[in-house]
């Protein structure tokens, strides 16, 4: 059961660390129109999530946790909009570095190990139920 319970364990990080994707990607999206009402300031800034393997003593094996969440520091692109209250005194506006496409492509490849590691988890819940019928 303790290979089993690794399994479980392994999944169950991989469960926490694409949940904390899946957030991140929902708020760039969320805010992919978000710009400054200030002339001049900064916008809304993409988040990434970095990932890295941790030893879990416990456990005996590697597990996934988040790393940092860091603001893509990537160049900002420009919109003219002399109107806009954000506009600087060229007439452009800072727009967030958010591309929904590259969002939503994030999410699928996201939600897609979500799924993975939740059929791990339930796999592996079969077996011990399995087991404890063999037990018995």
């Amino acid at each position: 059961m303790d290979d089993l319970d690794s399994a479980s364990g392994i999944a169950r990080s991989a469960l926490k660390a694409q949940a904390t994707r899946l957030r991140a990607i929902s708020e760039n999206v969320a805010n992919a129109d978000s710009v400054s009402e200030t002339a001049g300031g900064a916008p809304y800034r993409r988040k990434t999530v970095n990932f890295r393997n941790v030893l879990d003593k416990e456990l005996g094996a590697d597990i996934v946790k988040v790393d940092k969440i860091r603001n893509d520091q990537s160049k900002l692109p420009t919109k003219y909009d002399p109107n806009h209250p954000g506009a600087n005194a060229q007439g452009y506006v800072l727009m967030p570095n958010v591309n929904p496409l590259i969002e939503m492509m994030d999410m699928r490849e996201a939600n897609r190990s979500y799924e993975a590691a939740l059929n791990v988890i339930q796999a592996v819940d079969s077996m011990e139920e399995k087991l404890k019928g063999l037990l018995k």
